[in-house]
């Protein structure tokens, strides 16, 4: 059977479910359609056309090579098709971003005659997509003085690739739709168990909230012809959650506008909107497609007569709606003026930090890629003219205080700057370039990462990145045909393009399916690192960590670089004792619970948690920073001593050697370089060159909070609050209840103990938990299953050559098989104790979840709706967070643990020490 017979067959099958025919990225299957359409008498000429047309993806994929040469034959005269002149032919290579094409327009600007020449060379005017391999070509021409090659370098240099693009609309209507009431999370609109269709965007697309939510956008937009629909989180923040692009895909398919007439399902453009704004990831992906997101505030709080929020009986700010954004309401975005206007002219609110001159060119060049090189392009150009270069592109915002010291993210970020004017330090709220040293990739967003690497026509990882990894921990539960189909390829193509990869295309090293903050927390070996990670939870404890969308981690694979401003920090430090029978997660809620209860609001939304937590090693310390995507912060920092800094990057060492050892060493010689690096490190901390990362005396932060260690005296437990009667309240993590407030007596049918938010001392806490009560009882009995996800296989291989494997082997009623590995989800569940494979199991909720209206209670990070669980028609699901000691004894109990019943399970156990660094008092809680 031909690859066009198929085709048509895939067709015949997509029609069934609604589908258009899929878009193609084969070149071999272009090569079939090609020959049909030179062929004049053949039955599918018409149809192939069609395809060839407006069917086939752009940039570097295999397709589009096919395309690009075809086009060049019939611009040449060497191919002749009646329905694609020589100026279409021009205009269709316009629309391919790079790679193949920009290469064929190369190849006919600078070998061409004149006549072909000059339309090549128009049309690469409006072209940012050009790499080394294309940047050398037109120096090398302009070096051996070629007119047109000058012509173009000319052109760019002035960046008429983006002047003559035209100016965004004054004024755009929209219309609004809500998505549901408090946070939205981006899981709404590409639900996790989705993840297997992401790349194929129509079929994704039918996922995003329900059918019933798509048919009201359908109506709304035949209704309001003229505007656009503005997706909106009433009460809540737009895009919590794990850092989506296929959300914004999504939202964009909807409601967004099409990029291109000949690339089907890619659409540009969303509008957002949340009356508490928009996440910080969810909004830099929304400018990754030239989208606007809006901090609608038209919920504030009631103040009394001297100015204080007016609390209700729960003791929370009463909040008073300003303006109604109901389904169906139209507004007005003025773009010039910066303001949402009711349909009646009213101005309702300021709208400016939508509207940054930044994200204005984001608006115009269709997203933020086209901005980012279109810069690097118009830099080139001026060097190789050896011209000055005009000021075309809004100046990066350079802030600084003269005589006010650095926080650490400020000492990151002035350390990496990229192309900064001044010499001065910059200070929170610069817009900078800065230098990316570590990247991750995960493998349910990993295949939007390389379609978007395809369409920007990156062939290579930027030789200045210092080490990248491409994981496979979100699809380690199950080894379905959706896994088998999709994860391979994709390891394929990030091995190739030079990321260390979890699973080996070539099958010699075993697959590794290690959770990927925990690999990137081990990768990182400098403390002044910049990393930029799929995920929402790439937070390390070293360095400064952003979770992000899959583009931006494709453009900083691609360049090397991130754009962004420079964030205000919170500063947290510690004071009294940690009492014996707490664990450290219980410190994490108890930051949350204690600064919600002296800020009110969440200062460290969208901010820099500055942690001064000093003593705790990396891998213990990460459990703070991970937690820091649930509190909304942007990212967090370790503030660390010198000496635990060494421990942490010694340990990093080893485990970089550990994958070398496993064969996962690549041709560039990645990891050993990355080894050179953390010794490079230590030796400057232990010379006293460079010492650990610490902010100036004199930094200015947004707020400062002491955590008081001495108030925690019972286990935290943050609750999704499911039955509150404000929608707003559920699903957040602002309800932290001691374990008292349930009084040892809510039912908990699920315990789940694993992803990132554990590590090893978990694990040992586990078994020795289990041994405790063997001896206390005379056996172990579950009333509720317990499901154990090591975070990482060398985690598994130490607890076996410490005995700790043995004993948790000894109570499993399933341990996991690399070598025959789960082909389906566990749909039930009995009450034991399951060894799952190494990574995120039911955190990611994409492939094992918990039963329809379970509560679980879970050492997870996520407690959104229907993530870890769904409801059922019965009961809401509920996923409740909690330390590892409090969700084992729950499981043995089946319900949760009175104080006392905790205390006697944990005694003797070593649970995660923490004690204040010694130094300086902490300064008092202060903020503006």
């Amino acid at each position: 059977m031909g690859l066009y017979t198929e085709y048509l067959n895939e067709i015949e099958t997509r029609k069934t479910q609604g589908l258009n025919p899929k878009p193609i990225e084969d070149g071999a299957l272009v090569k079939e359609i090609i020959s049909q359409i030179t062929d004049l008498e053949n039955e599918h000429r018409k149809q192939s056309l069609q395809f060839f047309i407006y069917n086939t993806l752009p940039g570097t994929t295999s397709a589009a090579g096919e395309k690009a040469m075809f086009l060049k034959d019939i611009i040449l005269g060497d191919a002749v098709v009646e329905e694609i002149s020589t100026d279409f032919a021009f205009e269709l290579l316009s629309h391919m971003k790079g790679g193949p094409s920009v290469e064929v327009l190369l190849d006919l600007a600078l070998e061409g005659d004149a006549a072909v020449a000059g339309k090549a060379a128009e049309v690469l005017k409006t072209q940012v997509f050009l790499y080394e391999a294309d940047t050398d070509r037109l120096a090398s021409a302009h070096a051996g003085g070629h007119a047109i090659a000058k012509d173009i370098l000319e052109s760019y240099a002035k960046a008429e690739f983006f002047t003559k693009l035209p100016a965004i609309d004054e004024e755009i209507k929209v219309v609004t739709y809500i998505a549901a009431e408090g946070d939205v999370s981006t899981d709404l609109l590409s639900p996790g168990n989705q993840a297997h269709s992401r790349s194929d965007r129509e079929l994704h697309g039918k996922c995003m909230i329900s059918e019933e939510a798509q048919a009201e956008i359908q109506a709304l937009q035949k209704q309001h012809p003229d505007a656009r629909v503005m997706l909106v989180a009433e009460k809540g923040t737009m895009g919590v959650g794990s850092s989506r692009m296929s959300g914004v895909n999504n939202v964009a398919l909807w409601m967004g506008k099409q990029a291109s007439p000949y690339v089907p399902f890619v659409n540009i453009a969303p509008i957002v909107g949340g009356t508490n704004g928009i996440s910080p990831i969810f909004l830099t992906t929304v400018g990754v497609t030239g989208g606007i997101g809006l901090d609608l505030k038209n919920w504030v709080k009631k103040l009394d007569a001297d100015g204080n929020a007016v609390l209700d009986e729960n003791g929370d700010p009463v909040l008073e709606q300003t303006y109604s954004v109901d389904n169906g309401t139209v507004f007005t975005i003025n773009t010039k003026t910066q303001k949402l206007y009711s349909e009646a002219g009213e101005e309702v609110v300021d709208i400016s930090s939508a509207l940054t001159p930044q994200k204005v060119e984001f608006i115009k060049a269709g997203g933020s890629y086209a901005v980012v090189f279109g810069k690097k392009l118009q830099t080139f150009a001026a060097e190789t003219l050896g011209t000055d270069m005009p000021t075309i592109f809004a100046a990066s915002k350079e802030i600084s205080h003269d005589a006010q010291g650095l926080t650490a993210v400020e000492k990151i970020f002035n350390e990496n700057a990229v192309g900064v004017a001044s010499s001065k330090a910059l200070h929170a709220g610069s817009d900078v370039r800065v230098k990316v040293n570590i990247v991750g990739s995960q493998d349910t967003t990993g295949l939007m990462t390389s379609q978007e690497l395809e369409a920007m026509a990156a062939t290579v990882i930027s030789p200045t990145v210092d080490g990248a990894y491409q994981s496979g921990c979100h699809t380690a539960s199950v080894w379905d045909k959706k896994a088998q189909a999709n994860i391979p390829k994709l390891m394929s193509f990030m091995n190739k393009f030079g990321l260390i990869t979890a699973r080996d295309p070539k099958g010699v090293y075993h697959p590794m399916t290690d959770v990927i903050h925990k690999v990137l927390n081990d990768i990182t070996v400098d403390d002044w690192s910049v990393i930029i990670g799929g995920d929402s939870h790439t937070r390390m404890s070293k360095g400064v960590a952003f979770g992000a969308d899959s583009g931006t981690v494709a453009l900083a694979l691609a360049t090397g670089e991130a754009t962004m401003p420079i964030p205000e920090s919170v500063k947290v430090t510690f004071k009294g004792s940690l009492k014996d029978h707490m664990d450290f997660r219980d410190v994490v809620h108890a930051t949350q619970a204690q600064m919600l209860k002296e800020f009110g609001d969440n200062v460290f939304q969208g901010r820099v948690i500055e942690v001064h937590i000093g003593t705790l090693l990396a891998d213990q310390a990460f459990t703070f920073t991970d937690w820091t995507a649930e509190m909304k912060a942007k990212a967090s920092i370790c503030i660390s001593e010198d000496e635990t800094l060494i421990q942490s990057l010694e340990i990093a060492k080893s485990r970089i050697q550990i994958m070398i050892g496993k064969g996962m060493e690549n041709e560039t010689k990645t990891l050993q370089g990355l080894i050179d690096i953390a010794d490079k490190r230590i030796a400057e901390i232990k010379s006293g060159e460079r010492p650990a990362l610490a902010p100036d005396d004199n930094a200015k932060y947004y707020a400062e909070f002491v955590v008081d260690l001495d108030q925690i005296v019972e286990p935290m437990i943050a609750d999704p609050d499911v039955n509150n009667a404000d929608v707003s309240r559920r699903y957040t993590h602002d309800t932290i209840r001691p374990v008292s407030f349930y009084g040892g007596e809510k039912k908990v049918d699920l315990g789940f103990v694993g992803s990132c938010m554990v590590h090893k001392g978990d694990m040992k806490i586990v078994a020795q938990m289990l041994k405790n009560l063997e001896k206390q009882n005379g056996k172990v009995e579950f009333s509720a299953p317990l499901v154990i996800a090591p975070p990482t296989y060398n985690i598994v291989d130490e607890l076996k050559e410490e005995g700790d494997w043995a004993v948790l082997q000894k109570y499993a009623g399933f341990e996991f098989d690399d070598d025959a590995p789960k082909n389906a989800a566990r749909t039930e569940y009995e009450n034991t104790l399951y060894l799952e494979r190494p990574g995120c199991n039911l955190c990611m909720g994409n492939q094992e979840k918990a039963a329809k209206g379970d509560t679980v209670m879970a050492t997870s990070t996520r407690l959104f709706k229907g993530r870890v669980v769904e409801d059922s028609d019965e009961k809401k699901g509920e996923s409740l967070l909690a330390s590892t000691p409090v969700v084992v004894l729950s499981t043995i109990l089946g319900r949760t643990p009175n104080i006392d019943e905790y205390k006697a399970a944990v005694e003797g156990i070593s649970l995660t020490k923490f004690a204040p660094p010694l130094g300086k008092p902490p300064v008092t809680a202060n903020h503006h």
